[in-house]
């Protein structure tokens, strides 16, 4: 059965007026990203393994991961979709299950396999969705393209495997690390679905609303924004200079 929650997220992702989402990771920075007026946040697992003292890649413990989740959904009052990795090896039921105990509204889940190291093959990962699909009628899926991590992918095997995502249940695909807007525009036009894109440095959030995309995230980028003001701040302090002074 649907929810407000869910149901709010999933009518979010507009192609050429797309969900913005600077990744959070605990309960301050969802509050601070929600008071300034987002309709929607998402975790990034980068920054919270690294908030908790572990590598990415599913290198903390899957307990700790959903609790910092949790604790981001509890702090705040809109829709929050959970990095959920490669699923951290649980059956379809059981993630499905887990991240909707904690609240979740919809949930990231990649085709790398962190496992056994490398890429799933796309029909692998199509079953996968669909039976994380089946698990769960209601949570927004966002299906992500690990081949530009692979840095050999063309257009459309891209496109491939974003469209075979779409067939079988996911609301959302996210070639992550798509480098150009150029690149970005010919996926748009290749995957007849919403697609998530990765803000990078160059990139305008404008343009990429005009080529279509539906849905612009920045991993950890945001994190590690917060760290440098950290680290210029006690840089000063440490040098006798004004630490208020920017």
């Amino acid at each position: 059965m649907s929810n407000a929650r869910t149901d709010l997220l999933r009518d979010l992702h507009r192609p050429g007026d797309p969900l913005i989402l600077p990744n959070v990771w605990d309960a301050a920075s969802a509050s601070v990203v929600a008071e300034v007026g987002y309709p929607a946040l998402a975790t990034a697992s980068a920054s919270i393994s690294a908030m908790l003292g572990y590598d990415d890649h599913e290198g903390a413990p899957v307990g700790e991961m959903f609790d910092a989740a949790a604790r981001v959904i509890r702090a705040v009052d809109v829709p929050v979709t959970v990095d959920a990795e490669a699923g951290y090896g649980l059956p379809p039921g059981e993630l499905v299950e887990r991240l909707t105990a904690i609240g979740a509204a919809g949930f990231n889940i990649e085709d790398t396999d962190q496992r056994a190291g490398g890429l799933l093959d796309a029909g692998t990962q199509a079953e996968r969705i669909a039976a994380l699909r089946t698990a769960s009628p209601d949570l927004v899926i966002n299906a992500r393209i690990d081949l530009f991590l692979t840095g050999s992918a063309t257009v459309e095997e891209v496109a491939e495997r974003g469209r075979r995502y779409l067939e079988a249940g996911a609301d959302c695909v996210f070639p992550i690390l798509a480098p150009s807007e150029e690149v970005i525009a010919e996926l748009v036009k290749a995957i007849p679905g919403p697609i998530n894109v990765t803000c990078l440095p160059g990139m305008d959030l404008g343009r990429l609303a005009a080529v279509g995309v539906a849905r612009v995230s920045f991993g950890p980028m945001t994190y590690l924004t917060a760290l440098e003001a950290l680290k210029s701040m006690a840089s000063r302090i440490r040098s006798g200079q004004d630490p208020y002074s920017a």
